[in-house]
């Protein structure tokens, strides 16, 4: 009888350890809870993430290039100013993320938003998305451009689980 030895006795590749840390750039709005959740369901599922964000503070997002640069009796240059200073942070972390979220808020047109995600697909970046459910249809084109859609902040430190470890909730 010839019997076939196991090819490895290794841990399978469908779970891995993690040998790297992923950094994951959390973009959208600023009115909830919803990073504060993302990391919570990180760090207790242990995974080996560096989440980083634009500025959150919105009084100092909105007046960060008249602050620095100077006032702009315009509120148009005022405010071109403060996406430009903005956009330093913002193109840089995007541009140095593993993964990308974009959440889009009840509250606002968020076009930020919408910009970071476009900017992101076309960098190539993984993107996860997260919207209530009655956004689907105005976000259609981003969702598109998606890996994953998901409602919950929950879902997206799930998704980070399985792409990370093979771990299923």
């Amino acid at each position: 009888m010839n019997e076939t030895p196991p090819l490895s006795t290794a841990q399978p590749l469908a779970q891995t350890q993690p040998t790297k840390t992923w950094r994951v750039y959390l973009s959208g709005e600023i009115h909830s809870d919803w990073r504060e959740r993302i990391e919570s369901a990180v760090k207790a599922a242990g995974l080996p993430v560096q989440l980083t964000a634009p500025i959150t503070d919105h009084a100092s997002s909105d007046d960060c290039g008249v602050r620095i640069l100077g006032a702009e009796p315009n509120s148009f240059w005022h405010d071109n100013k403060g996406a430009k200073v903005n956009a330093v942070r913002t193109r840089t972390l995007i541009g140095d993320a593993d993964v990308v979220v974009v959440r889009f808020g009840e509250k606002y047109k968020q076009w930020n938003a919408a910009f970071d995600a476009g900017y992101a697909a076309a960098l190539g970046k993984p993107l996860i998305v997260l919207h209530p459910p009655e956004h689907a249809h105005a976000l259609k084109e981003v969702d598109a451009a998606a890996l994953a859609v998901a409602e919950e902040p929950e879902q997206v430190a799930q998704i980070l689980d399985y792409a990370i470890t093979g771990r299923l909730p």
